[in-house]
């Protein structure tokens, strides 16, 4: 059993694919690290798959067939990995940097069941926008609780490295299924880590904030399954008044 799955799921994304996988090689090339890396299409029509197939060596496990959209597709990649942790990548998204896979391995000597970071907010140029606590009006707990996402997710799903076993599958009728998850996993957690490094650089502009309106709803919905329909009224209130306060202070974002 390896001790690290990165997954990427893919669809349509030769613009981006690349990017990701040159990221984790990079790393990986930094020592002998027990992981295997698994790529999940979407049966993409571009050239995504043979750019994925450049990359075969490095590869465990690739398949390309239909799916019923992303969480479905991160689903599959959930059933298909055997690693202790899970780490998804998805297309677009990279490792921060060569050392992150040495700095992470080191932390596993934690034993913990969830290992999380900031993240650096990209382009799809590359160019950086800034740490996710600083762009978005979320800031990072240093000791995380899923109670702490009754306002929002504190940290995006390409810096949370999660124990496999206590890892759900994603629901894959809500666009907001990705803090849904968090908030399960981190209700199993007996241990967080937050790391004193950046995991990831996280391409903006995703499916939630191409269906903004639509993932609002979502996000209502799973707050009011976790914290009572109270109180999903009463956080959103609280993360409209956040917002506002962040945009006031930040205008340039």
């Amino acid at each position: 059993m390896p001790l690290l799955s990165i997954i990427t799921i893919t669809y349509n994304a030769e613009r981006y694919l690349e990017r990701t996988i040159l990221s984790i090689v990079r790393a990986a090339a930094q020592g002998s690290f027990d992981l295997e890396y698994l790529i999940i299409d979407g049966k993409s029509t571009d050239s995504t798959l043979e750019i994925a197939q450049k990359y075969q060596p490095y590869i465990a496990k690739l398949i390309s067939e239909p799916d019923r959209g992303l969480y479905d597709a991160m689903n599959k990649g959930l059933q298909l990995a055997q690693g202790k942790y899970m780490w998804f990548m998805n297309a677009g998204d990279e490792i921060h940097d060569a050392q992150v896979l040495q700095k992470l391995f080191t932390q596993f000597a934690k034993n913990a069941d969830i290992y999380y970071s900031d993240a650096l907010f990209v382009q799809n140029d590359g160019t950086a926008v800034g740490l996710r606590s600083h762009v978005m009006p979320h800031r990072l707990p240093p000791h995380l609780r899923w109670q702490d996402m009754a306002t929002g997710m504190k940290v995006c799903h390409q810096s949370f490295v999660v124990r496999r076993n206590l890892a759900p599958l994603y629901d894959t009728t809500n666009l907001s299924a990705d803090i849904d998850w968090e908030i399960n996993c981190l209700k199993k957690s007996q241990q967080n880590v937050c790391l004193d490094f950046v995991l990831c650089r996280y391409l903006v502009g995703g499916l939630s904030m191409q269906q903004h309106r639509r993932s609002l709803r979502d996000r209502f919905r799973v707050l009011a399954k976790h914290f009572g329909l109270g109180g999903a009224v009463l956080n959103h209130l609280f993360i409209l008044k956040n917002a506002l306060k962040h945009r006031w202070k930040n205008t340039k974002y």
